[in-house]
């Protein structure tokens, strides 16, 4: 009885040191989560102006289930990977640039870019950037129009493409 004990406290002191270790603190220094304000969208490296919202960064993975006929256990293997449209919105202005990209397209000209979108410090400096391969715009928007409103007349630009990695 009293040797079932101790290997009891003992098997509690032994949990109570792992646990010591795992839950520490990371030492170091702090690294605080980049704030979604500051952004900057580049094609072909250069700046295309100021967006207001850019979304629909992502990626998924299909999920391919597989049963071994023989033990009848289910493994969970990659399929094919789909990269979702992004979708970037600013203020309208005179320049067409992006409308005669969009234009070339329903033309029948498709030219397909890099973009980049680069996240940015509060001072500036940027942090992230996140490269997209054969970019083109698949869709465009503007409005609301309303004669009762006084806001920003907003564009807004769906752009697909064929993969991104995020290089820094």
């Amino acid at each position: 009885m009293k040797r079932s004990i101790a290997v009891g406290l003992a098997a509690l002191a032994v949990v109570g040191l792992l646990m010591t270790l795992t839950v520490r603190a990371p030492s170091g220094q702090r690294s605080d989560p980049f704030r979604a304000m500051n952004f900057r969208v580049e094609i072909d490296g250069v700046v295309v102006g100021s967006f207001s919202e850019a979304s629909g960064i992502g990626s998924e993975t299909t999920v391919i289930e597989y049963k071994d006929g023989t033990t009848g256990q289910i493994f969970l293997l990659p399929g094919d990977t789909h990269y979702s449209p992004v979708t970037l919105k600013r203020g309208m202005t005179d320049n067409m640039e992006l409308w005669n990209w969009r234009q070339d397209v329903i033309d029948g000209k498709l030219d397909r870019k890099s973009m980049s979108i680069a996240i940015l410090n509060a001072g500036g400096s940027e942090v992230a950037r996140y490269n997209f391969v054969n970019a083109w715009p698949s869709k465009m928007s503007i409005g609301p129009l309303s004669a009762n409103s006084n806001e920003v007349l907003v564009e807004e630009i769906v752009i697909v493409h064929e993969g991104f990695v995020r290089v820094k």
